[in-house]
């Protein structure tokens, strides 16, 4: 990608992002509760759980019907078609950030999980929050994890941090999660999905920079090639 199709993308982003924090806390109160409900439901079942912590890609930011079109729903169809006997949760918040993961996981762990799909970083990007919080905050979702269920699958999505913070800024970051790669051997590292579809108005919604549906069946498609390897 080029990397003005980078700024312009990242400079957008950087301006929906910004929900302001009373809608952000909403909105992980309704994503809790959620979870809260499903969990209830499913409790009784006999079906492998898996967790998509996430932010607005994970949520269908804009799209019709996120439920039934982001792209956590794409992958449950992936599932079913296949005959996988799992249940996908998206725990997606609109503006969430490493550490909002981070205290949001210990509730969500609370239903028994076997996949973890952490899908998290990019608005710290935008925020220019320093590279080692995202690394340690990561880490120490990764870990929360492991402890809570030995068994536990983890995919990593990687992030990408906009240029125009600088170059010092951007190889931290991508040092950040080349470390999290090198440190956890056993953590499946999905790469950055908004590659081949961030600058092509073709599959991005009208603000630019989140994916029109057709985006997310691309995203599920990336995805798909490497949860495949931990079902």
């Amino acid at each position: 990608m080029h990397q003005f199709s980078y700024i312009f993308l990242w400079i957008t982003l950087t301006l929906w992002s910004c929900n302001g924090a009373a809608k952000r806390e909403q909105q992980r109160q309704d994503s809790l509760a959620r979870q809260d409900s499903i969990q209830k439901i499913e409790r009784k079942k006999n079906r492998k759980t898996i967790l998509f912590l996430g932010n607005s890609l994970a949520a269908g930011f804009g799209l019709d019907n996120p439920e039934e079109s982001a792209y956590p729903a794409l992958i449950q169809k992936k599932l079913d078609a296949g005959n996988h006997n799992y249940r996908v949760v998206n725990a997606g918040v609109s503006g969430e950030t490493t550490t909002g993961g981070r205290e949001r996981i210990n509730f969500l762990l609370k239903q028994k999980v076997d996949i973890l799909v952490i899908e998290l970083g990019g608005n710290d990007g935008l925020r220019g929050v320093s590279p080692q919080v995202v690394k340690e905050n990561l880490q120490q979702i990764i870990d929360i994890a492991r402890k809570r269920y030995k068994k536990i699958k983890v995919l990593l999505v990687r992030m990408e941090a906009p240029p125009n913070l600088g170059l010092d800024y951007t190889a931290g970051f991508t040092k950040a999660f080349d470390d999290l790669e090198e440190d956890n051997r056993k953590v499946v590292t999905v790469p950055f999905i908004l590659d081949g579809i961030a600058g092509k108005p073709e599959l991005n919604q009208s603000d630019g920079t989140h994916p029109t549906a057709e985006g997310h069946e691309v995203i599920a498609n990336k995805i798909w090639k490497y949860l495949q390897k931990v079902l």
